[in-house]
């Protein structure tokens, strides 16, 4: 009999108190967008890069994020310090592709990154070398080109390019991770019947740690229960966005909605807490975004992902230009509508952000090769400019393109 994966081990927008009472959710956001400035950004490298990813370490409670890791396209993992934006670390894994990066939740120096080369690498950002502390090996065959790890550290799962017939998610046991580096760790095992092409995301639930959602090309959104014994009972939903998926989360009360976007900006928004019930489990359904939000003097080009806020209660969507200003996007059953509009950061497309509640800041990533950092009321002192460059990527085909061939798909 097969026992689970499990089985076998044994961000918020709203944290200010005292706002104007009557004040909706949308409105306390956009006077905290408003008052967002530039308080750092980062020197540009010897090898500008596109800047896919970004992650920032957990802090312990009462701390502030130390690291923001950023997953560029030349192949390899900067690290950088969190408050100042100094570069610290670099990691590759050449000829490798690194795709992706997370930290461990329990431990901020701790960081993860996929592979081509069919691994997933861990990294002591403590340690002054460059090799991986941990490598968690797939099967010969695997391309990863997505990852996470869920949210007690137990259990790390990626996804696969299509080769052949064949795509999977692979899993592994993450615990044991030592400042010196081990044995290869072999997977845990794998789900192979439920996609038929590029697993493109991997999302597990932000504090359930048996369940994660994967998207992929096929259009498909599938929720697993990892605490089951075989793939076919572990699938809890597939949800089918008629597109190929660029990015998926969590959102909702108790986080039991799941949403997704696709690489022909379109959006998907459903409740799988209606699976066992007669009402629709299709909360919102976008076939292109960019028809369906009103930007005043400016235009949308395209998704990069969404937030889901607690406090707020609300989803928000992430968009932009490609001379690089940001949109934020308000999600409900009715429809989307802008929020507001960051200007002056960057100069081409906005790949990654993440947004930390804790001092409402924001951390983007984009094309110019620059990270920025946004605080509310900061005032810039950095030397650096503004580049008014888009860099050519040598692994450009590989990373996401809003190709224009796509925009003509409407309603």
């Amino acid at each position: 009999m097969q026992r689970s994966f499990l089985s076998i081990l044994g961000f918020g927008f709203l944290t200010t108190l005292g706002m104007a009472l009557g004040m909706t959710a949308v409105e306390k956001i956009e006077e905290q967008l408003a008052s967002l400035r530039i308080a750092k950004r980062s020197m540009l490298s010897e090898e500008p890069a596109y800047l896919l990813d970004i992650d920032v370490s957990k802090p312990a409670p009462s701390e502030s994020s130390r690291f923001v890791a950023v997953s560029c396209s030349n192949k390899s993992i900067r690290v950088y310090n969190r408050e100042t934006l100094n570069f610290l670390r670099e990691y590759s894994s050449r000829p490798g592709i690194l795709n992706g990066v997370r930290f461990a939740h329990a431990c901020d120096s701790i960081v993860f990154s996929a592979c081509s080369d069919g691994t997933v690498k861990c990294w002591d950002i403590r340690l002054a070398s460059q090799k991986a502390v941990q490598i968690f090996s797939g099967y010969p065959s695997n391309v990863f080109i997505s990852f996470d790890i869920n949210c007690s550290d137990l259990i790390i799962c990626a996804g696969t390019e299509k080769v052949e017939e064949d795509t999977f998610l692979v899993f592994w046991d993450a615990r044991g991770i030592t400042n010196c580096a081990s044995a290869t760790k072999e997977p845990l095992g794998v789900y192979s019947e439920s996609h038929n092409d590029d697993i493109t995301k991997i999302c597990f639930h932000p504090i359930e740690p048996n369940l994660v959602v994967s998207g992929s090309t096929d259009g498909l959104v599938n929720v697993f229960d990892i605490n089951k014994d075989n793939e076919d009972d572990a699938l809890i939903s597939t949800c089918n966005s008629d597109s190929s998926v660029s990015f998926i989360g969590w959102s909702g009360k108790d986080y039991k909605q799941v949403y997704c976007m696709t690489h022909d900006e379109g959006f998907c928004w459903w409740d799988i807490a209606q699976l066992d019930t007669e009402e629709p489990i299709t909360l919102l359904h976008v076939l292109d975004v960019r028809d369906a939000v009103c930007i005043e003097n400016d235009s949308l080009h395209y998704l990069v992902g969404g937030l889901y806020d607690e406090k707020a209660d609300k989803l928000f969507l992430i968009g932009g230009t490609s001379t690089g200003n940001i949109h934020l996007i308000s999600c409900g059953t009715d429809g989307l509508s802008l929020v507001g509009t960051l200007c002056g950061g960057h100069s081409a497309t906005v790949r990654s952000f993440c947004w930390n509640p804790t001092d409402e800041s924001l951390l983007t990533g984009g094309e110019d090769a620059q990270l920025l950092l946004w605080k509310p009321g900061a005032v810039e002192r950095s030397l650096t400019k503004k580049a008014s460059m888009k860099i050519a990527s040598s692994v450009q085909k590989r990373v996401r393109v809003h190709n224009s061939f796509l925009k003509s798909r409407k309603k």
